[in-house]
């Protein structure tokens, strides 16, 4: 059966991309009769998701397409606080950011599910019940009603049968409402204008942030570059604001004009929005994981939405992979929920600071905002009392239940830096060494397991191997690589940082996630049924996160 997706956003098509990936076929559930391409909310694409979408073959594509921004910078009034540059980075690596507008994403990630024959998608199709079956082999029923053709009254109802269902329907998800689920959390009284304005600016390419500019006195405004000279502003506006208002009494156009000066420019989108800090209280029932905004919603400052719905995605493709091949074991599911819930809360709580400073509500947070933008102007060794956002990186899955801790990782929590101790919990291996010959570490993983070694490696560096499963429960072979490091053009860096540079192994997930560092071949087994969910459930608790912000 295939897996069933709803949602024909980035998240969903990346979904059903990835799990093409795979081998396993799926149906995408869209209720719009069309793509629109009008209008983007989301624009900035972070390094690792580019290394996610390079998979389904536009990570490239998007890079080379889009705006590269190195530096940030953050302004109270006139003063300049806070100036973030990022390093150079090597030919082989994305950047740490590329801004390109979603609707420019979503009509690429169209043309190739469009080449994709194990996906089949269903404009038109909205969602209007869900049932699901696990006697016997089990199964995910989707009804849906479809719009007539031409447009018009009628349309008829249809009902779709997949092994799982993956509900990337959006902040409204009809799917979360079936399953019954609460979408605890906050709103935010002050609203937001988006506008894209084309227009030739006297500065480079920078994401530019300012706190009270005279301009848009006691609140602020937020300018990102996008392709082909478009800048997007972000002004925040109180209560009650009403776009059509200012478009017809000339309003808009002074509010642009106040960032552009005289300059010649085009009008080309314009929104305005409330911010929304939300979560489900689990991302899997039964067959149905949510990901996306179907799960968690966010406000876009540290680029985090779109971003995290990405990375859910791709936790959820492999597991679901896995499953439907028999390698998956009983809680290997269950970890989507764990580490993807965790991920959630841990955005949310880095976005929901943001938030708290650029919009306080009480006393305390409005004397903690202006002791710290204060704090900046007179003392620049103090600049992280002011927030503009953090910006986006994987979240460290802590206490992860298909990791295999080791006796030496008491208290170590991170990946490695230079110097550093080496990483006994899960980690995002990137941005990696570049390989001989160019390239990224990354796309060495997945879709199996992958183990790295200083071992010398076969031709290529690869030796294809299987690893059996044990009588007491495993079910069945798990598609194992084998990479040695030697091969790696690092000069030894990331062997003596994993700690294998004279011995052992490091076992890594499809998604470039860490699921164990061992000190010899023999654990290896075991560590593999973990990994795919065939060991017992360690009771961790609620897991805990650490997202990568500076």
């Amino acid at each position: 059966m295939p897996v069933i997706v709803v949602g024909g956003g980035p998240v969903g098509l990346t979904t059903a991309l990835l799990l093409a990936r795979h081998g396993v076929r799926s149906i995408v559930l869209e209720s719009a009769p069309a793509r629109r391409t009008v209008g983007s909310r989301s624009i900035c694409m972070q390094r690792d998701v580019l290394d996610v979408l390079e998979r389904v073959g536009l990570g490239e594509r998007i890079a080379g397409t889009g705006v590269t921004w190195w530096t940030g910078r953050t302004y109270f009034r006139e003063h300049e606080v806070l100036t973030i540059t990022f390093p150079e980075q090597p030919a082989a690596a994305f950047p740490p950011f590329t801004n390109i507008a979603q609707s420019t994403v979503e009509r690429m990630l169209d043309d190739r599910v469009a080449a994709e024959p194990l996906i089949e998608v269903r404009w038109g199709h909205t969602v209007t019940g869900l049932q699901q079956d696990d006697s016997g082999s089990g199964a995910v029923v989707v009804e849906a009603t479809t719009a007539p053709d031409p447009p018009g009254p009628g349309g008829s109802d249809v009902s779709v049968c997949g092994a799982y269902c993956v509900a990337a329907d959006g902040a409204r998800s009809v799917v979360r409402g079936l399953l019954g689920l609460d979408f605890p959390g906050e709103s935010f009284d002050d609203q937001f204008l988006i506008a894209d304005v084309r227009v030739r600016l006297p500065f480079a390419a920078e994401r530019r942030f300012f706190f009270d500019p005279s301009w848009n006195p006691g609140r602020q405004v937020l300018l990102h570059p996008q392709p082909d000279d478009v800048w997007r502003i972000d002004w925040q506006v109180p209560r009650g604001f009403d776009l059509d208002a200012e478009r017809a009494n000339g309003a808009l156009d002074r509010r642009i004009r106040m960032v552009v000066g005289d300059a010649d420019y085009e009008l080309l989108w314009a929104s305005a929005y409330r911010f929304h800090q939300r979560c489900v209280p689990r991302m899997r029932v039964g067959r149905v994981l949510l990901a996306g905004d179907a799960a968690h919603v966010m406000s876009p400052f540290g680029a985090r939405g779109l971003n995290s719905g990405i990375q859910d995605a791709e936790n959820a493709a492999w597991k679901i992979a896995q499953e439907l091949t028999g390698h998956g074991g009983p809680s290997l599911l269950d970890s989507y929920d764990a580490e993807r819930l965790a991920a959630a809360r841990e955005n949310l709580a880095v976005t929901g600071s943001t938030m708290r400073f650029l919009v306080p509500r009480t006393g305390v947070e409005r004397e903690h905002r202006h002791v710290g933008r204060a704090a900046a102007v007179h003392d620049r060794a103090a600049p992280t009392r002011v927030d503009s956002g953090k910006l986006a990186q994987p979240v460290w899955y802590l206490d992860s239940p298909l990791t295999t801790p080791a006796p030496s990782a008491q208290g170590e929590a991170f990946p490695p830096t230079p110097g550093g101790a080496r990483p006994l919990l899960p980690c995002v291996l990137g941005p990696g060494a570049p390989l001989r010959g160019g390239g990224r570490l990354r796309r060495l993983f997945g879709p199996g397991l992958t183990v790295l070694t200083s071992a010398p490696g076969s031709s290529a560096g690869f030796a294809s191997v299987s690893a059996a499963g044990p009588a007491n429960g495993w079910g069945g072979w798990a598609s194992v690589r084998v990479v040695s490091i030697g091969e790696l053009a690092d000069g030894g860096y990331l062997a003596e940082a994993l700690g294998i540079a004279r011995g052992g192994v490091a076992l890594v997930r499809p998604d470039g996630h860490l699921a164990a560092v061992l000190e010899s071949e023999r654990e290896l087994a075991a560590a593999i049924r973990r990994a795919t969910g065939w060991a017992p459930a360690r009771n961790v608790g609620v897991i805990r996160s650490a997202a990568r912000n500076g």
